[in-house]
Protein backbone atom coordinates (compact mmCIF):
# COMPACT_ATOMS: atom_id res chain seq x y z
CA UNK A 1 0.00 0.00 0.00
CA UNK A 2 2.87 2.15 0.57
CA UNK A 3 4.15 1.90 -2.96
CA UNK A 4 0.85 3.32 -4.46
CA UNK A 5 1.18 6.22 -2.39
CA UNK A 6 3.96 7.47 -4.65
CA UNK A 7 2.81 7.07 -7.64
CA UNK A 8 -0.72 9.47 -7.17
CA UNK A 9 1.53 12.13 -6.57
CA UNK A 10 3.74 11.67 -9.71
CA UNK A 11 0.80 10.78 -12.50
CA UNK A 12 -0.27 14.23 -10.92
CA UNK A 13 2.68 15.95 -11.64
CA UNK A 14 3.00 14.82 -14.61
CA UNK A 15 -0.66 15.87 -16.26
CA UNK A 16 -0.05 19.50 -14.61
CA UNK A 17 3.23 20.29 -17.25
CA UNK A 18 0.75 20.00 -20.59
CA UNK A 19 -1.62 22.26 -19.79
CA UNK A 20 -3.25 25.35 -22.01
CA UNK A 21 -0.82 24.83 -24.93
CA UNK A 22 -0.42 23.34 -28.02
CA UNK A 23 2.60 21.39 -28.82
CA UNK A 24 3.65 21.27 -32.35
CA UNK A 25 6.76 18.68 -31.89
CA UNK A 26 4.18 16.03 -31.36
CA UNK A 27 2.85 16.82 -34.80
CA UNK A 28 5.63 16.77 -36.80
CA UNK A 29 6.28 12.65 -36.52
CA UNK A 30 2.76 12.41 -38.85
CA UNK A 31 3.79 15.23 -40.81
CA UNK A 32 6.77 13.64 -41.78
CA UNK A 33 5.30 9.67 -42.19
CA UNK A 34 3.01 11.77 -44.96
CA UNK A 35 5.78 13.15 -46.40
CA UNK A 36 7.90 9.75 -46.66
CA UNK A 37 4.58 8.46 -48.20
CA UNK A 38 4.11 10.83 -50.58
CA UNK A 39 7.67 10.53 -52.15
CA UNK A 40 7.98 6.88 -52.09
CA UNK A 41 4.52 5.19 -53.29
CA UNK A 42 2.19 8.29 -54.09
CA UNK A 43 4.59 9.93 -56.78
CA UNK A 44 6.10 7.40 -58.46
CA UNK A 45 2.60 5.52 -58.59
CA UNK A 46 1.58 8.87 -60.72
CA UNK A 47 4.09 9.24 -62.81
CA UNK A 48 3.83 5.39 -63.71
CA UNK A 49 -0.03 5.93 -64.41
CA UNK A 50 0.74 8.95 -66.56
CA UNK A 51 3.50 7.25 -68.70
CA UNK A 52 0.59 4.07 -69.21
CA UNK A 53 -1.85 6.07 -70.39
CA UNK A 54 0.50 7.70 -72.98
CA UNK A 55 1.47 4.62 -74.30
CA UNK A 56 -2.03 3.50 -74.83
CA UNK A 57 -2.88 7.09 -76.45
CA UNK A 58 0.63 6.47 -78.60
CA UNK A 59 -0.43 2.97 -80.01
CA UNK A 60 -0.51 2.31 -83.52
CA UNK A 61 -0.80 -0.51 -86.57
CA UNK A 62 2.14 -2.24 -86.72
CA UNK A 63 3.24 -1.81 -82.94
CA UNK A 64 4.89 -5.32 -81.50
CA UNK A 65 2.47 -5.36 -78.06
CA UNK A 66 2.54 -7.68 -75.18
CA UNK A 67 -1.04 -7.83 -73.11
CA UNK A 68 -1.65 -7.97 -69.53
CA UNK A 69 -2.48 -11.52 -70.12
CA UNK A 70 0.83 -11.98 -71.87
CA UNK A 71 0.04 -12.40 -75.16
CA UNK A 72 2.71 -10.91 -77.70
CA UNK A 73 1.09 -9.71 -81.09
CA UNK A 74 1.36 -7.23 -84.04
CA UNK A 75 -1.89 -4.00 -83.59
CA UNK A 76 -2.98 -5.22 -87.52
CA UNK A 77 -5.80 -2.56 -87.08
CA UNK A 78 -6.80 -0.10 -84.48
CA UNK A 79 -10.70 -0.14 -83.87
CA UNK A 80 -11.40 2.65 -81.66
CA UNK A 81 -10.81 4.34 -78.60
CA UNK A 82 -11.05 1.26 -76.62
CA UNK A 83 -10.34 -1.71 -78.79
CA UNK A 84 -7.55 -3.28 -81.00
CA UNK A 85 -7.19 -5.77 -83.24
CA UNK A 86 -4.19 -7.87 -82.18
CA UNK A 87 -2.72 -10.60 -84.93
CA UNK A 88 -0.63 -13.22 -82.38
CA UNK A 89 -0.18 -15.69 -85.41
CA UNK A 90 -0.12 -15.61 -88.97
CA UNK A 91 -3.86 -15.11 -89.73
CA UNK A 92 -5.32 -14.80 -86.31
CA UNK A 93 -6.34 -11.79 -85.34
CA UNK A 94 -8.03 -11.10 -82.05
CA UNK A 95 -9.82 -7.63 -80.65
CA UNK A 96 -7.89 -6.64 -77.22
CA UNK A 97 -9.73 -3.66 -75.12
CA UNK A 98 -6.95 -0.84 -75.15
CA UNK A 99 -6.62 -0.97 -71.47
CA UNK A 100 -4.86 -4.86 -71.08
CA UNK A 101 -1.39 -3.29 -72.91
CA UNK A 102 1.18 -3.90 -70.60
CA UNK A 103 3.87 -3.15 -72.68
CA UNK A 104 5.35 -1.71 -75.72
CA UNK A 105 7.66 -4.12 -77.26
CA UNK A 106 8.73 -2.61 -81.03
CA UNK A 107 7.52 0.93 -82.11
CA UNK A 108 6.25 0.95 -86.21
CA UNK A 109 7.64 4.16 -88.14
CA UNK A 110 4.97 6.36 -89.08
CA UNK A 111 3.36 5.59 -92.94
CA UNK A 112 4.71 9.20 -93.59
CA UNK A 113 8.39 8.34 -92.86
CA UNK A 114 8.12 4.82 -94.60
CA UNK A 115 6.86 6.61 -97.97
CA UNK A 116 9.47 9.18 -97.71
CA UNK A 117 11.99 6.46 -97.22
CA UNK A 118 10.73 4.74 -100.67
CA UNK A 119 10.52 8.08 -102.64
CA UNK A 120 14.37 8.91 -101.80
CA UNK A 121 14.99 5.35 -102.15
CA UNK A 122 13.16 5.50 -105.13
CA UNK A 123 15.19 8.55 -106.40
CA UNK A 124 18.01 7.09 -106.03
CA UNK A 125 18.33 4.10 -108.16
CA UNK A 126 17.70 3.90 -111.32
CA UNK A 127 14.68 1.49 -112.12
CA UNK A 128 15.26 -1.31 -114.20
CA UNK A 129 13.93 0.03 -117.70
CA UNK A 130 16.23 3.00 -117.22
CA UNK A 131 19.21 1.15 -116.70
CA UNK A 132 18.06 -1.45 -119.34
CA UNK A 133 17.73 1.81 -121.90
CA UNK A 134 21.37 2.96 -121.36
CA UNK A 135 22.88 -0.29 -121.95
CA UNK A 136 21.23 -0.73 -125.17
CA UNK A 137 22.62 2.73 -126.01
CA UNK A 138 25.94 2.07 -125.00
CA UNK A 139 25.38 -1.47 -127.58
CA UNK A 140 24.46 0.58 -130.15
CA UNK A 141 27.38 3.24 -130.08
CA UNK A 142 29.74 0.44 -129.74
CA UNK A 143 28.33 -1.08 -133.01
Amino acid sequence: MYFLSFIAPAQAQAAGTSVGGFDFMSLLPLVLIFAVFYFFLIRPQQKKAQQQKELLNSLRRGDRIITSGGIIGVISKVVNDQEIQVEIAEGVKVRVARAMVADLLSKSEPVSEIVEEKKSSEDRKPTAKVAAKKTVGRQKKSS
